[in-house]
Formats: C-alpha cells, sequence, structure tokens
C-alpha cells in the first residue's frame, strides 16, 4: 500500500527522541491532543438559496452523480419551492426529485427492515437488554423516516398536486404521495397505520381513475402505479387476492398493446412487466403452499 509505505519511511528510530516526545505526551493535556473537531460548513453557507434553476438542477446532479442523497433532495426542494404557483416541474427535474428521495427513504427503509429482523431474533432468545436497547434504535430509524416521509408529502400536496396541468404528471404525483404514506403504514402501529393505509388507499385510487382514462397500458406510470398498488394490497391490507388481481390485469392489457409501445419507454414498460410477473409468481407460490400446509 502506497499509504502503509510512505508512512513507514517517515519514521526515525532514535531512542532519545521517541522518549521525549512520549513523556511531552504524557503532560500534554487532552484538550491539546484531541480539539473538539470544527462544525462542517451548513449547506446555506455553501450553496446560498439564489441559485438559478438550472443552477439547482446542476447541482442535483452533482450530488446524485457524489451519491450524496440527503443534498440531492435539499437541491430539489430548494428548486421546487421557488417555483410559481403556475410553474410545473420538468420530467427531468420531476425524476430527480423522485430518484433522490428514493434514495434516502430507501437506505432508511432497508434499515428499518434489518433492525426489525434483530429485534425478532433477540426476542426468540430471551435477550431483554438487547431488546431494549434495538427498539431505541428503531424508533430512532422510525423517526427519520417518518421525517423524511413528511417532507415530501408536504411539497406534493402544498406545490407539486395543485400545480400538476397534465394527466401524466397527475397521476406521477398522485402515485408518489400513495407511495410515501404507504412507507409510513409499513411501520406505523395502530391509527397511525389506518390512517397511513387510508391515504396510500385515497392516493392511489385518484391515480388509478386518471391512469385509466388518459394513459395507456403500456405507460410506465401507469404499469408502476399498478405495480405499487397491487404490493399495497398484499404488504399493507394482506389483501393477496386483490393484489394478484390488480397484477395480473395490468400485466394482460399491457401485453395486448406492446405492439403500441414507443421505442422512448420500452426500456422502462418491460422492465416493470416483468416486475410484476416476478410479484404474481412469487404470490401466487405463496398461496399455493399456504392451501398444502396440513
Amino acid at each position: 500500500m502506497h499509504f502503509q509505505t510512505a508512512y513507514t519511511n517517515s519514521l526515525v528510530y532514535n531512542t532519545n527522541r521517541v522518549s521525549i516526545a512520549r513523556t511531552q505526551f504524557l503532560l500534554c493535556p487532552l484538550s491539546q491532543l484531541f480539539p473538539p473537531p470544527s462544525p462542517p460548513p451548513s449547506m446555506a453557507a455553501v450553496f446560498p438559496d439564489n441559485l438559478s434553476r438550472e443552477q439547482f438542477v446542476y447541482m442535483a446532479k452533482l450530488a446524485e452523480q457524489a451519491e450524496r442523497y440527503e443534498e440531492m433532495v435539499k437541491f430539489m426542494e430548494k428548486l421546487v419551492v421557488g417555483l410559481t404557483p403556475a410553474s410545473e416541474l420538468t420530467v427531468e427535474e420531476r425524476n430527480l426529485l423522485s430518484v433522490a428521495y428514493k434514495n434516502v427513504i430507501g437506505s432508511l427503509r432497508a434499515a428499518w427492515r434489518i433492525v426489525s429482523s434483530i429485534e425478532q431474533k433477540e426476542e426468540s432468545r430471551k435477550n431483554d437488554d438487547h431488546v431494549v436497547l434495538v427498539k431505541d434504535y428503531r424508533s430512532k430509524v422510525e423517526e427519520e423516516l417518518s421525517v423524511v416521509c413528511s417532507g415530501i408529502l408536504k411539497i406534493l400536496e402544498a406545490n407539486l398536486v395543485p400545480s400538476a396541468s397534465t394527466a401524466e404528471s397527475k397521476v406521477f404525483y398522485l402515485k408518489m404521495k400513495g407511495d410515501y404514506h404507504r412507507y409510513l403504514a409499513e411501520f406505523k402501529v395502530g391509527d397511525e397505520r389506518k390512517e397511513s393505509a387510508e391515504q396510500t388507499m385515497n392516493s392511489y385510487k385518484a391515480a388509478q381513475d386518471i391512469a385509466e382514462a388518459d394513459l395507456a397500458p403500456t405507460h410506465p406510470i401507469r404499469l408502476g402505479l399498478a405495480l405499487n398498488f397491487s404490493v399495497f394490497y398484499y404488504e399493507i391490507l394482506n389483501s393477496a387476492d386483490k393484489a394478484c388481481n390488480m397484477a395480473k390485469q395490468a400485466f394482460e392489457d399491457a401485453i395486448a398493446e406492446l405492439d403500441t409501445l414507443g421505442e422512448d419507454s420500452y426500456k422502462d414498460s418491460t422492465l416493470i412487466m416483468q416486475l410484476l410477473r416476478d410479484n404474481l409468481t412469487l404470490w401466487t407460490s405463496d398461496a399455493q403452499e399456504q392451501v398444502d400446509e396440513p
């Protein structure tokens, strides 16, 4: 390793110097040896709010390339808040916003699943001390999940859904609204879970009504809505039959019009169709296993 070689070559093996340095080290106050780190500059100090729309887009792309998704979210939030009420995001801007939040929420959801799994294992082993620690840690992750979901839902409700003028953008934002209410329903309990599930249903249903009226069955946003709506039925409402029926209908409707699919959306649409089919295979297999159980 270059670093190890450079470090090794810099050592001077002089016993007198080493002993003197060691004595100075022992007498030196810890505050001098380990001074507190300087706080990092705030986002506001580094990136002012008065960037142009194009600059916010560029910075969001830069943050995406650097995999700094929390900052990508901030750039897109500032862009949205700075728009006039009549303005609407471009397709590129809309996708950047979606990607930013999807990556932030994705890592948190993965963390929650891991911690929840460990919690179950510790409970089964009767490790009560560990269970207390894991529960506290899970609560911390859930607080972060709530903050992220609340942030995008506020933007959707106050800015993006009201300003949407096309069927495509309306379905996109209503689907997104349903997605983040669904993420809340994944870990909320009691009345809060019920409320999140109802909000998810209302958002997905509103998006579905528009999609079925104005978007082709092969449209990737309509297919993505069917995919996520069916997952909601399966995972949150525990309604496997409705989930399978919805996924099957969306897949068959798209297959029937596959020859009309344009090159620009072919890759996205066929990928989602594959996911629909994969879910159908998994769900029907699970249902069959339950039937076969004695």
